[in-house]
């Protein structure tokens, strides 16, 4: 007798989203805790969405879920950005959280680290999921930038540097922030994934965040793409992981107010429009957004 094939619910949410078919479409599966790592990492490539999160069971005694999430080439990612921010949206959606009041705090566990979340609701309706990063770190500059320049088809002369510097920042994950002369100049990037991944590899960077202060969204302050060849990333729609960086960066160099929201573009030149709002207070950075459930089914194994 053949035994019955192992299924796994799933559901597909626009994180970031403007409207459905819009933001950065996540894959969360719920359950996985007993599948093998590479079992988890092909159904990653299934999907084949930048990145899958799992829903599991928390290991610390703080946390009220796990969360293990993968991009389609197999890379475990260990940020909370749109691959947290999407399932916590499904969850509070779905009616699996006790949603108290217009603010409630869970806790996520993430790799080895148990980061808070908050669902905010206005009359009974979901709001937003707000998410706390890390305290941001700014790491190495980048002097040269011909090679950066080259790696993403660009000019030296389309970068401007002289009021923020290129510079890997951290708040979860180090990503190389690149300030670009206008829009025009960052709709028009062909990046040459080998050479930006070794521009990467020796300036300590993880992902390249271009960004211009023109975006086309009433209300942004920032146009932005996102590249990581590193986790094989060519282009994502909306980096939670790279706003909130980029947030720090443009307090710090005095392009956006503190205990302001800083509303950043990303994706629209993919055809997939995300707003992503970020506040930036001392040393905390929390990013938020909205989500869009837009399919739902079964996974058989």
């Amino acid at each position: 007798m053949l035994d019955r094939p192992q299924t796994l619910p799933f559901h597909i949410v626009d994180v970031f989203a403007v409207e459905p078919l819009t933001g950065n479409p996540l894959a969360v599966v719920e359950g996985g805790e007993d599948l093998t790592l590479d079992l988890l990492q092909r159904i990653a490539r299934e999907f084949n969405q930048s990145e899958t999160t799992f829903l599991m069971r928390p290991t610390r005694p703080n946390a009220d879920w796990r969360l293990r999430s993968f991009t389609a080439a197999g890379a475990e990612v260990f940020g909370a950005g749109h691959n947290a921010l999407g399932a916590w949206w499904w969850l509070a959606e779905a009616g699996k959280l006790a949603l108290t009041a217009s603010a409630t705090v869970f806790h996520q566990e993430i790799g080895d680290r148990v980061l808070p979340v908050t669902i905010a609701q206005s009359g009974g309706q979901l709001e937003r999921v707000v998410m706390e990063q890390e305290a941001p770190i700014a790491r190495r500059q980048l002097e040269d930038l011909a090679p950066l320049a080259a790696s993403l088809g660009l000019a030296v002369g389309d970068l401007v540097v002289d009021r923020a510097p290129c510079q890997v920042v951290f708040t979860g994950a180090p990503h190389l922030m690149v300030p670009l002369r206008n829009r025009e100049a960052v709709d028009r990037i062909q990046p040459d994934a080998r050479a930006l991944l070794a521009v990467l590899q020796g300036v300590g960077g993880e992902g390249c965040y271009v960004f211009s202060l023109d975006p086309r969204q009433t209300g942004a302050v920032a146009y932005a793409r996102f590249f990581n060849p590193t986790v094989g990333i060519r282009e994502d729609p909306a980096t939670g992981t790279a706003a909130g960086p980029l947030a720090a960066h443009l307090v710090a160099h005095g392009l956006a107010r503190p205990a302001q929201p800083i509303v950043i573009e990303q994706g629209t030149a993919m055809g997939r429009t995300s707003l992503i709002r970020v506040e930036v207070r001392a040393d905390t950075v929390k990013i938020s957004g909205r989500g869009v459930v837009v399919a739902s089914g079964h996974l058989t194994l």
